[in-house]
Formats: structure tokens, C-alpha cells, sequence
């Protein structure tokens, strides 16, 4: 096992905000570990020989130390950041606040109809006022859903 000694003292460490070097790790941070070894394999910035020695590394590690050992020269923001899980999440989150958005939309032209309906039999007056209501809610929908499908489109690609 690889524990190279690092060059911050343990105070300095908690001072940045990062974990102590020396600190114990569990079953956790080295999954976390791991994934973000698979990801920067199937992303092309390990072989196989080194993701799988790595990989090895990483569920043999006892510190948090050994553990930033194994991730040290990989670009780690851009290896999430590119991830395809990460992508497929989103879009999914997107689509369903489109949904929830589109359903909301729904049940007001609904409500409004109705209260339309009622004061039309109640009065007489059967001017369709709820169209003002419709179209300003839909323009609100139409808005929500065009840069979700163009942000759809442009992460498919």
C-alpha cells in the first residue's frame, strides 16, 4: 500500500477545509473512490492495467491520504463534470419539472374553465375570459419546455 506522506501538516488540512491525511477511511469514501476511477477509465484517462491496479489501491486503503494518492493527477472536475449518469440525471430532473409545470398549467386552465362555466350558467355572461389566463400560463409552459428540449438535444450529442 502506497501512503506517501503529504506536505500539510494535519492542522492545515482542517484549516483549508480538506480532510486530514491520517484520517481512517470506510467502505464509503472508497466507493466514492472507485467511482470516480471508473469514471476517468471509461472517460479514457486510465488503461486498464492502471484503473484496475488503482482499483485495487483504492479498496485496500486505510487513509484518506492513500485514497487522494490515487486520484491526485486525474482532472476531477471535468471527470464529473463529463460524466454520462450525471447527464442522464439531469435531463431527467429537467423532464420532470417540465411535467409538474405542465400538469400545474393544466389544473389552472381546468379551474379557471370551470369558474368560467359557472358564471356563465349563473349569469348569462359567456364571454371566454379564460383564454387570458391560458395563454399567458402556456406561454410560461412554452418557455419551460424549449430549452429543456434544446438542452436535451445538445447533451445527446
Amino acid at each position: 500500500m502506497n501512503t506517501a506522506t503529504n506536505t500539510l501538516a494535519p492542522q492545515q488540512y482542517r484549516r483549508r477545509g480538506g480532510t486530514d491525511p491520517n484520517t481512517r477511511v470506510g467502505d464509503p469514501e472508497r466507493e466514492r473512490a472507485a467511482t470516480r476511477l471508473g469514471q476517468a477509465f471509461s472517460q479514457g484517462y486510465l488503461s486498464m492495467d492502471e484503473y484496475d491496479t488503482r482499483l485495487q489501491r483504492a479498496f485496500q486503503a486505510d487513509t484518506a491520504g492513500a485514497l487522494d494518492n490515487l486520484l491526485r493527477d486525474l482532472p476531477i472536475g471535468r471527470i464529473i463534470r463529463r460524466d454520462q449518469r450525471r447527464r442522464a440525471q439531469r435531463i431527467d430532473a429537467a423532464r420532470r419539472g417540465l411535467a409538474i409545470h405542465f400538469a400545474a398549467y393544466l389544473a389552472m386552465s381546468l379551474t379557471v374553465i370551470g369558474v368560467w362555466l359557472a358564471v356563465a350558467l349563473a349569469v348569462g355572461a359567456w364571454y371566454f375570459w379564460p383564454i387570458w389566463p391560458m395563454l399567458g400560463g402556456g406561454i410560461g409552459v412554452l418557455a419551460h419546455a424549449v430549452p429543456v428540449h434544446k438542452y436535451k438535444r445538445s447533451r445527446a450529442a
